[in-house]
């Protein structure tokens, strides 16, 4: 798990490397074990590197093969690289390291662009060809790990983290009104290429990038999910589905531990992070690791669900670590945990997921996490009310559940020069009218699993942890598992409330205390409910000189939230002065 960073020349001119390192010193938490610089006339790559695999220094990146003459910068693990390299030794390629970044140079020469449908894992990367000068770029299925990047006609500058870019000056840093309309409507989810600055863009999940030369680019997906089903499919049985989601889950769970350092586990005491626990368990695995993160309790809401991890560690014998955090504590780390964000994220768990990724960096660099078993297995509450409407009701009733407000709430909170169409309902609804399924489950289930899931929960994890050098990894996410899950008729994973698939895995391994609970969340109430030093903090952050003439918001909306804020609260729980304040506080700490 790394930065990556790089600068291609379109116009004959040298590539810059005191760009790319000044962006490889913003991302140094990403990769605090070593840097690398690679440079040759238009062309500059640069690389921070966290040793997880093949921890000695002929493994370091840019990786460059000169026989082939390839060289590399990734940021990722792909779990089958031993499989792969057995296959790649036997058609005769010879390997200089044991690690995957090599395996990733070799099967782009043996497979070319078709390498990135042989692996298993997270990655982005970018492969420069020595002789023709272009350049390849990838980014894996489920966009968990980051690309972001800016073009223009004379170059493009890339980066594993949009504040790196920001680094190097000359950005355009205006901001887009269709990012900021879906950061105020679809619940800050803003989906690829877009980010809220008109001048970066990210390369969407699954996608690949080709770009010559002389700067022409194309790009292809070379991957979608597909709800359709066949005969076999419809005419299984429910235990069937329950068995092969077992045994698929733990396959992915065995993947992620492909490692030569100890790999950990998140556990949150949920279902998701207690069935990992399990499963490692099955597998064999002793004295695991284990974490969970609590807060004060804010107005009766409990700030932690420490009662369910402990059931969990107890009955596995974890290494188990509780970390409380205080308010201070909290209030404390609240803007560096902010400028760590490569996007805005307005989810409180946000600095839960800092503070716990910074207690855990103390005891191991890799950990396992139930980011997306909601969004693959149907865990969320608007899934069930979408088993009982007509197809033309669909979008209306999802947005009606996840959307933060409707478009007429949004022009009267939003400058008159950022607002013209409603763009996330647009998305929306273009992206439930896509062929191949009807049924408005399946189609909510592939919005989230491709878009909303990719630019919330998993940027989420991805940010906080590299903030201090952890690689999360999400066996959830693993790709032949939602294949599998997208297989699963919806009555199966809707059932009972939802997740039932899951949750009848579950059963089979872990305590039903576990199962049966309420559905929690990551709470951090003091977020959610602003007031007394967090109402003043919101209040000081929106009358700074730059939030004044940035001018996106109006002042009488933001007048009409400060007199009862804890009465504005979005339909997925969310505070929407906090919101607001979320997006002009990480503009200010990024400088903008």
């Amino acid at each position: 798990m790394c930065g990556i960073a790089g600068e291609l020349r379109f116009d004959q001119t040298q590539a810059s490397p005191i760009k790319i390192d000044r962006m490889l010193g913003v991302m140094a938490p990403r990769g605090p074990d070593g840097s690398g610089l690679f440079s040759q006339g238009s062309y500059c790559f640069g690389h921070r590197r966290l040793k997880v695999i093949d921890l000695g220094d002929q493994a370091s990146q840019p990786m460059v093969d000169s026989a082939l003459g390839l060289v590399i910068v990734f940021n990722g693990c792909i779990y089958n690289y031993p499989e792969l390299r057995k296959q790649l030794l036997d058609q005769g390629y010879n390997f200089f390291t044991n690690g995957d970044t090599e395996v990733i140079l070799k099967a782009y020469h043996a497979w070319g662009k078709d390498c990135v449908k042989h692996f298993h894992g997270m990655f982005s990367f970018a492969i420069w060809e020595r002789d023709s000068k272009r350049v390849f770029v990838a980014r894996d299925r489920l966009g968990i790990k980051p690309f972001y990047f800016t073009k223009n006609h004379n170059s493009l500058l890339f980066a594993s983290s949009l504040p790196a870019m920001l680094q190097t000056g000359n950005m355009d840093t205006s901001i887009d009104p269709i990012a900021l309309n879906y950061y105020m409507s679809f619940h800050s989810v803003v989906p690829a290429p877009h980010t809220i600055f008109n001048g970066i863009k990210k390369l969407p999940p699954a996608s690949i990038m080709m770009i010559d030369a002389d700067g022409t680019v194309n790009q292809e997906v070379y991957w979608d999910l597909d709800y359709g089903r066949s005969v076999v499919d419809l005419e299984r049985s429910e235990n069937e589905w329950i068995e092969l989601t077992h045994e698929a889950l733990k396959l992915a769970v065995k993947r992620r531990l492909v490692a030569d350092v100890p790999v950990g586990v998140l556990l949150s005491g949920g279902l998701d992070s207690s069935l990992i626990v399990g499963l490692l368990s099955e597998l064999g695995q002793k004295d695991i690791n284990t974490f969970s993160v609590g807060f004060e309790d804010v107005a009766e809401e409990e700030g932690n669900e420490f009662r369910y991890s402990d059931i969990i560690a107890g009955r596995y014998e974890t290494d188990h670590h509780k970390i409380f955090v205080d308010h201070t504590e909290l209030q404390t780390n609240l803007s560096a945990c902010i400028k760590a964000m490569s996007e805005p994220m307005v989810s409180h768990d946000v600095i839960g997921f800092y503070l716990l990724s910074r207690e855990v960096s103390k005891h191991v660099k890799v950990v396992q996490s139930g980011q997306g078993a909601d969004e693959v297995f149907a865990g969320y509450h608007w899934y069930p009310p979408l088993m009982q409407i007509e197809h033309d009701q669909a979008v209306d009733t999802y947005a009606s559940v996840f959307f933060d407000r409707n478009h007429d709430e949004y022009k009267t909170v939003i400058s008159p020069d950022y607002v013209s169409q409603n763009y996330a309902h647009k998305f929306v609804t273009q992206h439930f009218e896509k062929p191949k399924i009807t049924d408005p489950v399946d189609r909510a289930l592939r919005l989230d699993t491709q878009v909303m899931l990719v630019d919330d929960p998993v940027k989420r994890v991805d940010n906080m942890t590299m903030a201090w050098g952890l690689e999360a990894r999400v066996p959830f996410l693993d790709h032949e598992l939602v294949e599998l899950a997208a297989k699963i008729p919806a009555k199966y994973k809707v059932k009972d409330g939802g997740k039932y698939v899951l949750k009848e895995v579950g059963r089979r391994i872990i305590p039903h205390e576990v199962i049966d609970r309420p559905k929690g969340y990551f709470p951090v109430p003091a977020l959610k409910y602003l007031e007394g030093e967090y109402l003043d903090m919101a209040r000081n952050i929106l009358s700074q000189p730059a939030a004044r003439t940035r001018g996106l918001f109006e002042h009488t909306y933001i007048d009409m939230l400060f007199e009862s804020p804890q009465e504005h609260i979005t339909p997925l729980r969310g505070s929407k002065l906090w919101q607001i304040t979320l997006l002009e506080y990480w503009l200010q700490e990024q400088g903008i």
